[in-house]
């Protein structure tokens, strides 16, 4: 068994144990998740302004907090945990733009840089802003596509990963994030 099978098992054993109220799992968790959430949280950073009030570390800390004081929570595997860690820190994220726009001095600072082809550019926490409403828009449309980009864009996670979480084809997700990035691209030349 490799050293990422094993893991993936443990921290699935360890996730399972969680669902079932085991708190005492949390502390056990963390150390074997924490890489892998902070690659993630700076893969979300990476977009943001060089001197944003959140560091990589309290963004991993804040969202490992939010998820693992959930309840009923049933987590599926290893990629779903880190699915949802992503939407976790996307949402603290934006949290941190609307307050910035409630900030005069922070209103039309750069906050965001997109690396994934349509979004190549910078984005100011308004543009950010339309972004998560037109994410949210396309979950009322087709709430599987939103799922997509908010994997792959904000948690990085692959095709496999992803089609693994959702339970459907490396193919169907293929589709899926073709057609969520040209909505998404449409609604945001429209908005931006």
């Amino acid at each position: 068994m490799t050293e990422k099978n094993a893991s993936s098992e443990n921290v699935t054993l360890l996730l399972d144990r969680l669902s079932d109220g085991k708190n005492a799992v949390v502390d056990e968790l963390l150390p074997i998740v924490y890489n892998d959430l902070q690659k993630i949280a700076r893969n979300q950073l990476r977009r943001e302004r060089s001197n944003h009030t959140i560091n990589t570390t309290a963004l991993v800390h804040e969202a490992y907090l939010k998820l693992v004081d959930q309840r009923n929570q049933n987590w599926k595997n290893r990629s779903h945990f880190f699915a949802i860690c992503a939407q976790a820190m996307r949402r603290i994220l934006i949290n941190y733009a609307k307050s910035r726009l409630t900030d005069k001095r922070g209103a039309g600072e750069i906050l965001a840089t997109f690396n994934e082809e349509d979004f190549l550019r910078e984005t100011k926490a308004e543009e950010l802003l339309v972004l998560d409403e037109a994410l949210s828009r396309l979950a009322q449309l087709n709430e599987r596509q939103s799922k997509v980009v908010e994997m792959r864009f904000f948690a990085g996670l692959t095709q496999e990963e992803i089609a693994e979480v959702l339970g459907v084809s490396k193919p169907t997700i293929r589709l899926d994030w073709r057609l969520a990035r040209a909505w998404l691209s449409r609604e945001l030349a429209k908005n931006i």
